[in-house]
């Protein structure tokens, strides 16, 4: 897909890989919607951008809200080509600590709100005449489980399940559907989740957000439907001396 002139949705605007994602695309010369419940980041974000950025507040496990939002900013001839599913948020904690309050926002927000807008972008995307991509963000969670993490392993694996059914659902549409599996990445999620597992070595969002971008660049007829991003070295070697 060439980028320039297209239009991209983008969920989680406001910080984090969702930021660089947004930068990412307008350096290429996309229209970004940028979907957050914080406007005044979103705004910081357009002036920086300019006015191919399209601050939007809206937070997607509202399906009411989202609906509307779709139906009110597209239409026959304004359609969307990019859905960039990235909003989510974590809690960490034992099991047996673990909140049904907190349980309960990470699946409406890691799971429902991917559903709720991918499940009113598709018929658009179906009615565009040119390809189409959905890029969901799981995480290196969504691939293997560890303690403290259950309630996140646990969304992230069914964005992975849903990303996998979609794309054979709709590969015939000329809509792509990829999924991204990041490992840490240095912003300010482990201090949202009140997890301590940082350390130096972090991927950089720039370098994310460019494999984004690759993805989004591939030929028509070429999918990679799921991508694993790792930092090489996570953290630093023991000194041995």
């Amino acid at each position: 897909m060439y980028l320039e002139n297209k239009t991209a949705v983008v969920t989680g605007a406001s910080s984090g890989i969702g930021r660089a994602f947004s930068h990412a695309l307008i350096g290429k010369g996309t229209t970004v919607y940028g979907l957050a419940r914080r406007m005044n980041k979103l705004k910081e974000i357009q002036k920086e951008l300019g006015e191919r950025f399209k601050p939007v507040k809206l937070d997607v496990t509202e399906h009411s809200s989202v609906e509307t939002w779709v139906k009110k900013t597209f239409n026959d001839t304004h359609l969307p080509e990019i859905l960039i599913n990235n909003a989510g948020l974590a809690t960490f904690g034992d099991v047996d600590q673990l909140s049904v309050s907190d349980w309960k926002t990470m699946m409406n927000t890691n799971v429902n709100g991917i559903f709720y807008l991918t499940r009113h972008m598709v018929p658009l995307m179906k009615k565009n005449p040119e390809h189409c991509h959905i890029i969901n963000i799981s995480s290196i969670a969504g691939l293997l489980g560890n303690p403290q993490i259950s309630g996140y392993n646990a969304t992230k694996f069914a964005v992975r399940g849903f990303s996998e059914a979609l794309f054979k659902e709709l590969r015939y549409d000329g809509i792509k559907v990829s999924c991204m599996f990041p490992g840490s990445i240095a912003t300010d999620f482990f201090d949202t989740a009140k997890a301590g597992d940082t350390h130096p070595n972090m991927m950089m969002p720039d370098d994310v957000a460019s494999t984004l971008v690759h993805l989004l660049e591939t030929p028509d007829n070429y999918l990679i439907s799921e991508v694993t991003l790792r930092p090489l070295n996570p953290k630093p070697p023991e000194n041995d001396d």
